[in-house]
């Protein structure tokens, strides 16, 4: 297995509130990290210094050999699902998910139609965005995080919104990522959730990330 992931001290405050402190994680390739805790322990901003779109008070992320936010701004290669993407309501949720693979042009049309037929949002392919159900607005975020077959997903509560059966299919796609040697990292307020997919588990409670 390969480092691809890590942070060393890494401490997150906003103001005088901290967030998580002196932190210091590894992630491998082929293997897949669950972060569980209650609302508002810190999960999301977590996951945002990983990515590099918040930067840690103290410390550093290395992805890669690289230091986010010195070395390159960003996590390159990973499907990220935190905040919720800009989708245009007005446009089909294909033609959405069109503009985003234009901006890297890594696949083709037909990458996307394969990735809708494995979340089940094929036959909504057409339908505008501004009609979908908050269940499939989560199954779209979730196209566009697995579509240009990261190396790594990020990934921030991902089976809000999904019924039980949509559920054990994102399960079953994520499974078959990491076993591909792809790496996992989620979050959920629901332990089972992440138990279901996830090899190594973290809770994260009073400013500490630490293994269950």
């Amino acid at each position: 297995m390969k480092e691809i992931l890590r942070m060393e001290n890494g401490t997150k405050k906003f103001k005088n509130e901290i967030i998580f402190s002196d932190v210091s994680i590894s992630f491998e390739t082929g293997k897949s990290y669950g972060f569980v805790g209650p609302n508002g322990c810190g999960k999301s901003v977590f996951f945002k210094t990983l990515c590099g779109y918040s930067l840690l008070t103290k410390g550093r992320v290395i992805y890669n050999g690289k230091i986010i936010g010195k070395e390159q701004d960003f996590i390159d290669d990973a499907g990220i699902v935190i905040e919720e993407p800009e989708f245009i309501n007005s446009l089909s949720g294909f033609d959405n998910l069109k503009i985003l693979a234009g901006i890297q042009k890594k696949i083709t049309e037909n990458d996307i139609v394969d990735t809708l037929k494995q979340f089940g949002l094929y036959e909504d392919r057409d339908k505008k965005v501004g009609k979908y159900s908050i269940g499939m607005k989560q199954k779209l975020r979730l196209v566009q995080a697995v579509m240009e077959k990261p190396r790594i997903l990020i990934l921030d509560e991902p089976m809000n919104g999904l019924d039980k059966k949509s559920v054990k299919v994102v399960e079953d796609i994520l499974k078959t990522f990491v076993q591909s040697g792809g790496t996992l990292l989620m979050t959920s307020h629901i332990e089972q959730q992440v138990q279901a997919c996830c090899d190594i588990v973290y809770e994260i409670d009073e400013h500490k990330i630490e293994l269950q």
